[in-house]
């Protein structure tokens, strides 16, 4: 306990493995501040985008375990990604997730190409198409290639998957009319929506979005298999310091307790977390590993040889 009331010796790098001006950016950089005036240390925030996120995760995992560097990101990038990306590490086996920030659902958003403006006049006009219709996602393997599927196989739809390189890509390719459909955040769909140029057709969330109260969720519509939600956090390679990664645990959940931040981490559409256990995180991310495997290969996605 010595050692962990003594860290950090230097400077606390959090690699995210997302663009900046993201939400996992955004309040990973929030988190950061507060964290560097409790321990009296630089926290230094770097965007290691790319790969799928797993450029930012091979950053982490090729530093030194000594409490040095520690990864934030969404949790589908380590439970999800793996299954159709081939990975040279073992998401479950070489990082420990420390502690949660947030959650979020996702929104289907369409554009001008769908003469919809609900979820059921939609879907009408998918099964309409002889050739089906294409959905955007972030890359292959992330939550919005995920929730595409599962959207298609649920409801008996041809929905045709084209990745794009980020969410920023594939957003600008849906108000572009290249692709017809996508499973977005809320975050980063909201002022395209309110612009008009983007419709919102359902929400994944337990609960409707208090910044789009007007869009019912997928359990409303009759579609509960569709209602998820993705949860950032942040991770240390396995061998890092048990001692260290607890001290962490410990100044980012009394962080996220102050209402200066949660009420910045609600004002971006996320729900700041009420952080669980490394043990119950470590359980979940198992969880939604097997689950999200299990759809991927049903959908005859797997990682090349």
């Amino acid at each position: 306990m010595c050692w962990a009331q003594q860290w950090p010796t230097k400077a606390i790098h959090i690699v995210v493995n997302g663009p900046p001006g993201g939400s996992v950016d955004v309040v990973t950089r929030l988190v950061g501040t507060y964290l560097s005036q409790r321990l009296g240390s630089p926290v230094v925030v770097e965007n290691k985008s790319g790969g799928s996120g797993l450029i930012g995760v091979r950053e982490v995992l090729h530093a030194p375990a000594d409490g040095g560097s520690f990864l934030a990101s969404l949790d589908g990038v380590l439970t999800q990604v793996p299954h159709s990306v081939k990975v040279d590490f073992d998401p479950l086996k070489d990082l420990t997730p420390v502690v949660d920030l947030f959650s979020n659902g996702w929104m289907l958003v369409s554009n001008d190409t769908v003469p919809a403006r609900n979820l059921a006049d939609a879907v009408a006009w998918i099964k309409s198409q002889p050739q089906g219709v294409n959905y955007g996602s972030f890359s292959a393997g992330t939550i919005s290639h995920l929730l595409g599927e599962q959207m298609a196989k649920t409801m008996g739809l041809r929905m045709n998957h084209v990745p794009f390189r980020g969410g920023a890509d594939a957003m600008q390719a849906v108000i572009g009319g290249y692709v017809n459909l996508l499973f977005s955040g809320v975050f980063q769909a909201l002022p395209h929506i309110k612009s008009g140029k983007i419709t919102a057709l359902g929400f994944t969330g337990p609960e409707r979005s208090p910044f789009l109260p007007d869009v019912p969720t997928f359990k409303e519509l009759g579609h509960p298999d569709l209602t998820a939600v993705s949860w950032i956090g942040i991770w240390a390679r396995k061998d890092v310091p048990t001692a260290l990664q607890e001290r962490l645990h410990k100044e980012v959940a009394q962080i996220l307790t102050l209402p200066a931040v949660r009420e910045k981490i609600e004002a971006i559409g996320t729900n700041p977390a009420q952080p669980r256990s490394s043990a119950e995180l470590a359980r979940q991310m198992a969880a939604d590993y097997q689950r999200a495997g299990a759809i991927l290969r049903a959908a005859g996605v797997q990682p090349p040889q």
